[in-house]
């Protein structure tokens, strides 16, 4: 089980478990996380499940597609270095804490 710990751009914290093959977006959308939108479900369609992952964590995720890197480039609220798709990232038992702060917007 993966903790999954949301910050808001408002500064207030979710903090949810997540089970193994689970994205984090599925975990957001599932636990009401504002900000999360999730619009293409999944499938890598479109960019509003952005997020910002702690710089510390951020390298214990597996790179990213080239897919995602060019959805990134279409976020509402620019890409910084940490940024990723909340969809592409899944959750396994490695990873015990995940931290994640969500944009202002989506869309």
């Amino acid at each position: 089980m993966t903790t999954v710990q949301f910050t808001s751009f408002e500064g207030k914290v979710t903090t949810i478990n997540g089970q193994p093959g689970q994205s984090v977006m599925q975990v957001a959308v599932q636990n009401g996380i504002e900000a999360m939108g999730g619009e293409c479900g999944g499938v890598l369609s479109c960019a509003t499940c952005h997020v910002f992952v702690d710089k510390d964590d951020y390298a214990k995720l597996p790179p990213m597609s080239p897919q995602e890197n060019e959805m990134l480039d279409g976020t509402a609220i620019d890409r910084e270095q940490y940024s990723r798709l909340a969809c592409q990232i899944k959750l396994d038992d490695s990873l015990e804490l995940l931290r994640v702060t969500t944009p202002e917007y989506q869309e």
